[in-house]
């Protein structure tokens, strides 16, 4: 009988076995800045708000520093996405462009997918076990992260990339390539005797757990041992020597840099990023259901634009300082102008502008100002120059008709068809009360005549409104 792989027997696994800073991490706020002209890697992005804090402390200063200072050969970095849902989020997106930040001081940067270790379920910050996932609906939702990450890193090379250097290289990895051949025993007598109990049940993630009335399954236990392993196997196959990750993983990343330096004696670094939270205090993702996705079918160009336009004065600073590349010399004008004409709302709509085009290219961008446009500014020429998908996507639970032009049809005879007004002279009362609208223009004759392109746009579509929020879709055939 063959040798059960780690990775099989940690998912079969099922038996049951705080909120202070970790000693050894540091804030990289309170590390001093170098007196010299251009500032490093870590000391621009610690000034942005992105690095929170580096492990182990007593390395942040010198060793790492020095291990980034531009002129010495590239390091490798890698941050792990499990693949939870088939999508990324806007909750990925700080450790997405803290990868991107390296990449573009000349480093090597790996974004691995945890196809493996998503099988088991991350505990950091839950209070209950994750629903276990069929081993093929982890590979398809792996398969969409991997796509995902990859528009991000071509978009990125396209159209933020414009120095004369070259983009460090980038490569998109799976865990579930090395962890899912890792024989059970060779793990055991290898990482496994290197790691300590006690640290790993020290950890807060684990202790909560532990106390919880459901207590923490085996499998669960072992996802830190497991994402340590990544660390290690990322070291001696790409030389990486720094691990990025979110601000609730720092236990994870405290015991891969404990299993690369005893197995390797090599001084290895972690650094995490700031967790996004909505206006209630909860993580942005999946699990708290608030998650805005970064994938089209799931979140729309327009709806991620808007997303950002809405957010409030006292955080879009922070969030342009996060989410774009642009210098903080310019978005400090950027904010000084706010002040002055707050109402035009200039930090936002750069700020939706900046990580529209980040995720959807320039034509997702295009698209999501075509449907704001349209919808918030009645714009006539926006609606014409708006494709199928856009439509559906400004307005997803919009039902849609497919009709006849016939000659001298009104107003009243589209909303009867489109089943948009009832019968009789209520709907016939609310044409002239003004409650119907086509294409953004209020009409209220109901016996008005439908006129191409006035009523009838020349993409053949009408968009039809009832009252304020209830919106029908026309499609016209034959015109």
């Amino acid at each position: 009988m063959a040798a059960p792989t780690l990775w099989r027997c940690c998912c079969r696994a099922a038996a049951l076995w705080g909120a202070l800073r970790p000693a050894g991490t540091r804030h990289v706020h309170e590390r001093p800045q170098r007196a010299r002209g251009a500032k490093g890697l870590l000391a621009e992005q610690c000034e942005r708000g992105l690095f929170q804090e580096v492990f182990p402390a007593q390395g942040a200063d010198e060793q790492l520093e020095a291990l980034l200072e531009p002129g010495r050969p590239p390091v490798a970095v890698y941050c792990g996405f499990d693949p939870t849902a088939d999508s990324l989020h806007v909750g990925h997106l700080p450790a997405v462009m803290a990868l991107l930040h390296f990449q573009r001081a000349g480093h090597t940067v790996l974004a691995v997918v945890g196809g493996a270790t998503a099988r088991l379920g991350d505990p950091s910050g839950r209070e209950r076990a994750r629903e276990p996932m069929e081993a093929e609906t982890v590979r398809a939702h792996a398969r969409g992260l991997r796509e995902g990450l990859g528009r991000l890193l071509d978009n990125h090379r396209a159209l933020f990339w414009t120095a004369g250097r070259p983009l460090g290289q980038a490569e998109l990895l799976d865990n579930a390539w090395w962890l899912g051949q890792q024989p059970l025993l060779d793990f055991l007598c290898g990482a496994g005797g290197r790691l300590r109990m006690g640290t790993l049940l020290s950890r807060q993630a684990c202790q909560a757990r532990l106390r919880s009335a459901e207590g923490m399954s085996l499998a669960e236990f072992l996802y830190p041992a497991l994402q340590a392993y990544d660390f290690l196997h990322l070291h001696r196959h790409h030389g990486c020597r720094v691990q990025l990750g979110g601000a609730d993983q720092m236990g994870n990343i405290m015991s891969g840099y404990e299993l690369v330096t005893k197995m390797t004696g090599t001084d290895v670094f972690g650094i995490t990023v700031p967790l996004i939270t909505s206006t209630t205090g909860d993580k942005l993702g999946k699990t708290a259901g608030n998650a805005v996705w970064l994938n089209r079918d799931k979140t729309s160009p327009f709806e991620l634009y808007q997303f950002f336009v809405r957010q409030q004065d006292d955080i879009v600073e922070k969030y342009l300082k996060l989410f774009t590349f642009l210098p903080l010399e310019e978005i400090d004008h950027i904010m000084e102008m706010h002040a002055r004409e707050p109402e035009k709302w200039g930090p936002q709509k750069r700020l939706a502008a900046e990580v529209t085009k980040l995720v959807h290219g320039r034509e997702g961008l295009e698209s999501a100002k075509r449907c704001t446009k349209a919808l918030y500014h009645s714009s006539v020429e926006a609606l014409e120059a708006m494709s199928d998908q856009e439509l559906q996507e400004l307005f997803r639970q919009a039902p849609s008709a497919e009709l006849i032009l016939e000659p001298g049809m009104t107003l009243l005879d589209l909303c009867r068809k489109a089943n948009a007004i009832p019968q009789g002279h209520s709907g016939y009362q609310k044409i002239t009360n003004g409650g119907v609208s086509v294409n953004g223009i209020r009409v209220t004759n109901p016996e008005t005549v439908l006129i191409l392109g006035q009523h009838i746009l020349k993409n053949g579509v009408s968009l039809l409104r009832i009252g304020k929020k209830n919106y029908y879709i026309i499609r016209w055939l034959q015109l």
